[in-house]
């Protein structure tokens, strides 16, 4: 029976990912274990989700809708005996492990669908599965990933990727939050394009988010340095002198509480990160490998900026767990991921 109108769950949008891999197996297992708690849409072939459900448990059930019934009469809010598929339907027969580029389209549509949902107010927020890039381009879609489309696709000038999630006992915080200043670059790369300015955008997007996304009043934010010691007064280099320093005390006369540049060998200690929000990386292997051996398995990828709120898992596609069969893969951390996209859709509207 569906809850009434003062319980109602809301409605967050899954895409299911890389049709060949863990993802449409643990969108469904996550869903169909919050039910209770959020009215999960999951964004797929209908039928091939309807099949792995009931190959996981025949108790499972989907039921599906064409993407134009919603675009004419909205999402129904079932009652939590089912979940909801949205039909974008696959091109070719899918294999477990075993990519094809005739689907990479289709996994596309998917993304498209929940940036129209969540612009028409179908959603109130978007949990992405695992996709495969290859198979995208492979389908002659030019395709750098899930952050940089839906920037693209929602006009978003900057975006910030942050890893979250709540870590081994061992860093003795109970949310470890890490956003990056520069993403997918190579080493050679990152100085350059650090620049005052991209860090001070960079602040702005992770003090605004974590105000109005996740409720919390007064954001304090640790920023590391890009060298090692953080320059070491720049007998290590100048750009925490010449860029990070400069940045920082900007932020801090715009109002934002951004303390640094902290050497980041040293800062990833229980003494330094009680008293933060977030923590401020410059580039890739600088922050997400504390996070991800503190959180594998239950950490979630934020996209911050964006108009709407997107959550994700912070893991691949894992092709080789999918060619083992059903149930093998861990959907801990896609359980998290609609978790959190539930308690930023709850502090957003409080």
């Amino acid at each position: 029976m569906a809850q009434g109108p003062a319980r109602q769950r809301p409605t967050i949008c899954i895409t299911t990912g890389e049709p060949a891999g863990i993802g449409p197996g643990i969108a469904i297992r996550a869903a169909w274990a919050l039910r209770e708690q959020v009215n999960c849409v999951l964004l797929g072939d209908a039928a091939f989700l309807a099949m792995t459900a009931h190959a996981l448990d025949p108790a499972m059930r989907i039921s599906a809708l064409s993407l134009q019934a919603v675009r004419n009469s909205g999402v129904p809010h079932f009652g939590a005996e089912r979940l909801c598929a949205i039909d974008i339907p696959l091109a070719a027969h899918v294999v477990p492990g075993t990519l094809d580029k005739e689907n990479g389209r289709a996994v596309l549509a998917t993304l498209d669908a929940a940036i129209e949902g969540t612009r028409a107010g179908w959603f109130a927020a978007v949990v992405t599965a695992p996709l495969q890039k290859s198979t995208i381009n492979d389908a002659g879609v030019p395709f750098s990933g899930h952050t940089e489309y839906f920037a693209e696709r929602t006009g978003t000038p900057q975006v910030v990727m942050m890893l979250a999630g709540a870590p081994a006992a061992v860093t003795g915080v109970a949310q470890l939050r890490v956003a990056l200043a520069t993403t997918h670059l190579p080493l050679k790369d990152v100085s350059t394009a650090l620049t005052q300015e991209s860090l001070g955008r960079t602040l702005d997007i992770i003090d605004a988010d974590l105000r109005a996304k996740f409720g919390i009043a007064a954001p304090r934010i640790l920023v590391t340095g890009l060298n090692p010691h953080a320059g070491e007064n720049g007998y290590l280099g100048r750009e925490e002198i010449d860029t990070i320093g400069p940045a920082l005390a900007a932020a801090r006369a715009r109002g934002i509480d951004a303390r640094g540049p902290y050497p980041a060998d040293t800062l990833f200690q229980p003494k330094y990160l009680q008293d933060a929000d977030c923590v401020l990386a410059m580039y890739h292997d600088q922050g997400l490998p504390v996070l991800k051996f503190a959180t594998f398995g239950s950490g979630v990828n934020i996209t911050l900026g964006l108009p709407l709120i997107r959550t994700s898992v912070d893991h691949g596609t894992a092709l080789d767990l999918a060619a083992q069969g059903l149930g093998v893969a861990d959907c801990g951390s896609m359980v998290q991921a609609i978790e959190t996209a539930l308690a930023m859709v709850r502090a957003s509207q409080a």
